[in-house]
């Protein structure tokens, strides 16, 4: 049996006095989606910060390949691409500049796979654009696209779909769909159905949890 790229062992998160997960334990191998489920307030946005090490854990490991990440969080970090409720991005640049800085990290060249990342989420005619200018939809859209510049082996994705039209999820849907077959891993929090064949699902219930295969 091939052991999970990524397992999650007996983590638990408390926040304000309150247990909001505990010992939840999950393992995901290549090309596995897991779809995080449940209320508001149940705890899916604090399981994706714990999983990107923004908010320490109560207790128990999150391992990449068998090793506790907490051991080297920058390596760990840079094995993650990151979207959360707020895009994070930079108002005063534009769409191209917000998307080149994504591929100067990666260690690519701006421009190397910048174009193709405009055309697949329609933000050819905003690249020069100053994010501070842009709808709701149009800024998601540039941090789905900063995601996908990442290459990042693990997505962790915050209500990926919000403020999407219809295109803009279908180019969304495409994006996660190529990251999977590739070997890529992601974990999304989500009100919504993903439409992906095979996504693993977690609900969450504020301290328990129901997993469906």
């Amino acid at each position: 049996m091939v052991p999970p790229l990524l397992e999650v062992k007996d983590l638990s998160c408390r926040r304000g006095g309150r247990t909001v997960f505990d010992r939840l334990s999950f393992g995901l191998g290549a090309g596995q989606l897991l779809a995080l489920t449940g209320r508001n307030g149940s705890g899916k946005t604090s399981l994706l910060r714990v999983l990107a090490g923004l908010t320490p854990p109560e207790s128990g490991t999150v391992a990449w390949q068998g090793v506790d990440v907490a051991q080297d969080p920058e390596t760990w970090r840079g094995r993650l691409a990151w979207l959360g409720h707020l895009e994070g991005l930079k108002g005063d640049l534009t769409v191209a500049e917000n998307l080149g800085v994504a591929e100067r990290l990666r260690g690519g060249e701006a421009g190397d796979r910048l174009d193709g990342a405009l055309v697949a989420f329609d933000l050819g005619g905003l690249a020069a654009r100053e994010v501070r200018t842009l709808s709701a939809g149009q800024r998601r859209r540039t941090a789905l696209a900063r995601v996908v510049l990442s290459q990042a082996p693990l997505w962790l994705l915050d209500e990926p779909l919000n403020a999407l039209d219809a295109p803009a999820q279908a180019a969304f849907r495409t994006a996660l769909q190529t990251h999977l077959a590739a070997g890529g891993l992601a974990i999304a929090a989500t009100h919504a159905e993903l439409g992906i064949d095979g996504a693993q699902r977690l609900d969450l219930r504020g301290g328990g949890l129901r997993a469906e295969a």
